[in-house]
């Protein structure tokens, strides 16, 4: 993966929509904002700055983003959550922040995000089912909001939850999974200047379907750790409960890092499909965690990444 790295970055370096979408796209943007799958008044206007942790691949259209992709508190079917995301309110949020720290209390997204500067980070993406695509986010490092709360010494984890609302999520009526749905880092990975809390895409609000208002992203690890529509983080000394690994412990572990080397026990992961690339277009081989490996290697020096996947 090709990294740009910038340090002359201001805030006057806004990102302009128009680098990224091109007409057809804003039209598709347009038509989403119409049907209502855009989060709510407290993230109207993004303004946002380049990022030196962006890639330099061609992001996929916001067409691409917000009809394929996994949220099963909406449905199993990609198409799913974009048909039934409307239903989520989103406006006013809020987030608990507790545990280990020395500022804990429920928090308005508003206040989550005043004097935050947004910035426009464009990651590969990596799903577990082998397909991939990229994306443009807007977000700020995790690390901002964990530093402003005060993580104490003895916090060893970072524990997420979803919003628990089943009149609105269709998906959580079922037995699925088990509900909410729950996410954990180990503190090392959540104060890494890749993970970041994401807030939008493409310069608008986070669309409904793909995680409104607020989700995680970490870029190095399978999409199903990068949990959406979070209201609770909660800073822990052991390691949390995740639902991917409580319910299939064999094929879904709590690191979830992207490695070509570790197959799926029922599919490779040696390559992946890349969403957008056409239907004759040729399979790409998966990189060492999505790509990020000479940030991220570090953090498993002397792990046996077989045993911890």
């Amino acid at each position: 993966m090709s990294q740009v790295y910038r340090s002359d970055l201001k805030e006057s370096d806004v990102t302009p929509k128009e680098v990224y979408l091109n007409r057809r796209q804003i039209m598709t943007a347009a038509g989403a904002l119409a049907a209502g799958s855009i989060a709510g008044p407290a993230l109207a206007k993004l303004a946002t700055v380049a990022s030196p942790y962006s890639t330099d691949a061609k992001p996929n259209t916001l067409q691409e983003i917000t009809n394929y992709n996994n949220f099963y508190e909406f449905g199993l079917s990609k198409t799913d959550p974009a048909d039934n995301a409307h239903t989520l309110t989103t406006d006013p949020w809020s987030v608990e922040i507790g545990g280990l720290v020395d500022k804990p209390g429920t928090y308005g997204l508003e206040d989550i995000v005043k004097g935050v500067t947004l910035e426009n980070r464009i990651y590969r993406f990596r799903c577990v089912e082998a397909w991939s695509m990229v994306i443009p986010w807007d977000g700020f490092p995790l690390k901002t909001l964990l530093d402003r709360v005060g993580v104490q010494p003895s916090a060893k984890f970072v524990a997420f939850q979803t919003v628990l609302r089943p009149s609105e999520m269709p998906g959580q009526r079922t037995g699925i999974l088990p509900w909410p749905y729950v996410e954990g880092l180990r503190m090392d990975e959540a104060m890494h200047p890749l993970t970041i809390l994401a807030t939008g895409i493409y310069g608008e609000p986070m669309p409904k379907q793909d995680g409104a208002p607020i989700r995680l992203v970490v870029p190095w690890k399978y999409g199903f750790k990068s949990i959406k529509s979070i209201v609770k983080i909660t800073a822990v000394a052991e390691e949390p409960p995740t639902t991917w690994s409580q319910m299939a412990p064999n094929e879904y572990g709590f690191y979830a890092n992207v490695n070509p080397q570790v197959d799926h026990p029922r599919w490779s992961q040696k390559s992946e499909r890349r969403i957008g690339g056409g239907l004759f277009a040729a399979r790409q081989p998966t990189l060492m965690f999505n790509g990020y490996e000479k940030e991220v290697a570090g953090l498993y020096k002397g792990m046996d990444l077989r045993k911890f996947f």
